[in-house]
């Protein structure tokens, strides 16, 4: 049964040496929409400036990513190991002007800092002295969480998201004001004889074996990705003709009524009635 969510934008903001952690808070938010979007109402979308920004001359690099992708996330969540990261020309890092600016927003921010060992050798003794005096400054502030190993910082970050999204007024905002999720129009009665193309097919019946009948669309450096099932149907990313064939059957299961876009931009879709009954009568047919 189909059903509406809010899609809510994560921001995923770090310097440079937790790439391990920055993967497994993706993984972790793909795992919290499964296990959770439908109770909630809400989908947690990952995006960061590796993946949301774009090209652009009109401001200094940070400012940039403010504009792009700041301003538009609505969760922030801060790694940190052995370095604070670059100054940005307004704050002591990029990733610390993001922080600055989401708070100031009156928006929630999750920071964690990893206790992981690390070769004294490969530390830079300013970049630590300058982590560890914004780390004393965020512990004056509010609550940070500490780490030992990228499998407890995933294990830690799936129950504060689960109590950030059920108890902080934000999200309590949010769900008041997109109010009960709606019932979807019934969809006309779904015809096998549809001329739908093999992708369109196949994606469909995927995204019907999904517990929340959820296709995920996002397009990052690395490529489309057209998740289904926990399935990726674009088999050959960053190939234009296989793009467009995955980004085609998700237009025509859309323009059939198949499938409906739950988000707002274009990346959160979900099987339909009319879509469930077609995928039924196509499974008893193959």
């Amino acid at each position: 049964m189909s059903y509406n969510a809010v899609v809510c934008n994560v921001m995923i903001a770090s310097p440079a040496d937790v790439q391990q952690e920055r993967l497994l808070a993706r993984e972790t938010l793909w795992n919290w929409n499964y296990l959770h979007c439908e109770q909630s109402q809400i989908v947690l979308m990952p995006i960061g400036w590796d993946t949301h920004s774009a090209p652009a001359m009109d401001d200094r690099p940070q400012g940039i990513i403010n504009k792009q992708v700041v301003e538009r996330s609505d969760l922030l969540i801060g790694i940190f190991w052995t370095r604070l990261g670059t100054p940005s020309g307004e704050a002591d890092s990029g990733t610390v002007e993001e922080i600055e600016k989401h708070l100031a927003a009156g928006k929630p921010a999750m920071l964690y800092f990893s206790s992981a060992p690390v070769r004294p050798e490969s530390v830079d003794a300013e970049q630590f002295a300058a982590l560890r005096k914004f780390k004393d400054q965020c512990k004056e502030k509010g609550l940070i969480a500490t780490y030992e190993d990228p499998a407890q910082f995933a294990a830690v970050l799936q129950g504060h998201l689960v109590h950030t999204v059920n108890d902080h007024s934000y999200f309590q905002d949010i769900r008041s004001a997109s109010g009960s999720v709606a019932t979807q129009a019934e969809n006309p009665e779904p015809s096998v004889e549809l001329d739908l193309s093999k992708e369109a097919r196949d994606l469909l019946l995927e995204a019907a074996k999904d517990p929340n009948g959820t296709v995920l669309k996002v397009r990052t450096f690395g490529g489309l990705t057209v998740q289904a099932n926990k399935k990726n149907m674009v088999t050959a990313p960053k190939d234009g003709r296989c793009e467009a064939l995955w980004e085609g059957a998700v237009d025509e299961l859309v323009e059939n009524d198949l499938m409906a876009d739950v988000g707002y931009k274009g990346e959160v879709f979900r099987v339909t009635r009319a879509g469930y009954e077609l995928a039924d009568s196509l499974a008893q047919q193959a």
